[in-house]
C-alpha cells in the first residue's frame, strides 16, 4: 500500500510539472503568410483632378453699352460667325420731378433766347440793308461831286460794321438754337424706359463655332468694356488637369501613360502625359499643410466613344504611371521591415520565423518588387509585429 501511495504521489508531481513547464513554455504567435510571387507590377502617382476644355473662349463686351438679354443657355450650339450678344448705346439716367421741373424751365429759358437771337438777328440784317443802301447812294453822289471821299468812307465803313453785327446775329441764332435742342433731348430722354429703341445697336459673335459653356451676363444691364458676357468652347477638345506634388511631378514625363479611374464609368480610360508645367505653385491642404503643386495636363487616348459623357469640369481620379513591368517577384509592402541600413522580412520555416535580408527595387502602393533574397512560392509573414523575432515559434492563421 505504502509503495502504491508513493508511486501516486510521484505520477502527480511529474504531472504538476510538466504542466508547469508547458505552461512556461512560448507559445507559437499566430501569423498570416504571404507566397512571394511574380506578376505585373505598376509604379503610379495617384491624384484627383477635374476635366476642361482646351479651346476656351471667353467672349467679352467689345465697348461699354447696354446689353440686350442673351438668350443662349449653357450647352447651346452656335455657329462661328453668330451673334450671340447685342449691345445698345449707353441709356440716359431718369430725372426726378425736381430735375424735370428744371429741364422744362430750362426748355422755356432756350426758347426764349432762341426767340431773342431771332429779333435781333432780324433787326441787324435790316441795319444792313440800310447801311448798303447808303452806302450805294454815297457812291453815286460822289460820282456826281455833290459829297466828299470822307462821306463816301464813312458809309462803306458803316457797311463793314453792319455786315459784320448781321453775322454775329445770325451766329446768336444758331447757338440759341443748339441750347434750345439740348433742353428739349434733356425732356425727351429723360426716361429710358419711354424712349424709342436705339438703332445704333452693336453686335458681339462668336469667333468659332462650338457649345455655350458659360453665360456669364445673361440678364440685360449695362456692361462696362472688357466685361465678360459667356464662355464657348468644344466639348472635343477635353483634357484633364492634375494638380500633383513637385516631388511626385519630377517623375513624371511627358508621353507617359496615365489610367482615369472613378469617373463614372464601368472601367478606367486611358490617356497620355501632354505637358508637365515648368512651374510650380504653393497651396494648402485641407489639413492647413502649405503644399508645393504643380499641374500636368493629360489627353484622353481611349475612344471618344467611352467617354462621350464626360463635360467640363467633371471630377477625375488620375493614375499615373511612372513605371511597370509584367514579370516581376514581388510581396506585399506590408511584410518588410528596416535590417541593418537595409530591408528584411521574416519567413514562415518549419513553424518558425527566419528573418531574411533582401534587395528591393520599385514599390507601388501595396507591392514591392524583390530583386534578391527570395524564391518564388517563400511564404513572408505579411504583417510582422513586436511579438515577433527570428527563431519564434509561429503558427499560419
Amino acid at each position: 500500500m505504502f509503495t502504491r501511495a508513493r508511486i501516486g504521489f510521484t505520477l502527480l508531481g511529474l504531472a504538476v510539472a510538466g504542466g508547469l513547464v508547458l505552461g512556461f513554455l512560448p507559445r507559437a504567435v499566430p501569423v498570416e503568410t504571404v507566397a512571394a510571387t511574380r506578376g505585373p507590377l505598376q509604379v503610379t502617382v495617384e491624384e484627383e483632378g477635374k476635366t476642361r476644355v482646351r479651346d476656351r473662349y471667353v467672349i467679352s463686351a467689345p465697348v461699354t453699352g447696354h446689353v440686350r438679354r442673351i438668350e443662349l443657355s449653357v450647352g447651346d450650339a452656335v455657329k462661328a460667325g453668330q451673334t450671340v450678344a447685342v449691345i445698345e448705346p449707353v441709356r440716359s439716367s431718369a430725372l426726378d420731378p425736381r430735375s424735370r421741373a428744371e429741364a422744362a424751365a430750362a426748355l422755356r429759358a432756350a426758347d426764349a433766347t432762341a426767340a431773342a437771337a431771332r429779333d435781333k438777328a432780324r433787326a441787324a440784317a435790316v441795319q444792313a440793308e440800310l447801311a448798303r443802301q447808303e452806302l450805294a447812294r454815297a457812291d453815286s453822289l460822289r460820282r456826281s461831286k455833290f459829297v466828299s471821299e470822307q462821306a463816301v468812307d464813312k458809309a462803306r465803313s458803316e457797311f463793314d460794321r453792319s455786315q459784320a453785327a448781321k453775322s454775329a446775329a445770325d451766329h446768336d441764332v444758331s447757338a440759341a438754337q443748339f441750347d434750345l435742342e439740348r433742353a428739349r433731348a434733356v425732356l425727351a430722354y429723360a426716361n429710358p424706359l419711354q424712349g424709342r429703341a436705339p438703332t445704333d445697336t452693336l453686335a458681339v459673335c462668336t469667333p468659332v463655332a462650338a457649345n455655350v459653356l458659360k453665360v456669364v451676363h445673361e440678364s440685360e444691364g449695362t456692361v462696362q468694356a472688357g466685361a465678360p458676357l459667356l464662355e464657348v468652347g468644344s466639348p472635343e477638345s477635353l483634357e484633364v488637369e492634375v494638380e500633383v506634388l513637385s516631388s511626385n511631378a519630377v517623375r513624371i514625363a511627358p508621353g507617359a501613360r496615365v489610367l482615369f479611374d472613378r469617373w463614372g464609368g464601368d472601367k478606367a480610360l486611358e490617356g497620355r502625359v501632354r505637358v508637365v508645367e515648368p512651374t510650380g505653385f504653393t497651396k494648402v491642404s485641407a489639413l492647413g499643410v502649405e503644399e508645393q503643386r504643380v499641374r500636368v495636363i493629360a489627353d484622353f487616348a481611349s475612344p471618344r466613344a467611352d467617354w462621350q459623357r464626360v463635360g467640363d469640369g467633371y471630377r477625375i481620379e488620375a493614375r499615373f504611371v511612372v513605371w511597370e513591368s509584367a514579370d516581376v517577384l514581388q510581396v506585399p509592402a506590408s511584410a518588410l521591415f528596416r535590417h541593418d541600413g537595409g530591408w528584411a522580412v521574416f519567413v514562415a520555416d518549419g513553424g518558425r520565423a527566419r528573418l531574411r535580408p533582401i534587395e528591393v527595387g520599385q514599390r507601388s502602393g501595396l507591392h514591392v518588387q524583390v530583386l534578391s533574397g527570395l524564391d518564388v512560392g517563400t511564404p513572408v509573414i505579411a504583417h510582422p509585429d513586436d511579438t515577433i523575432s527570428d527563431g519564434a515559434r509561429v503558427k499560419p492563421r
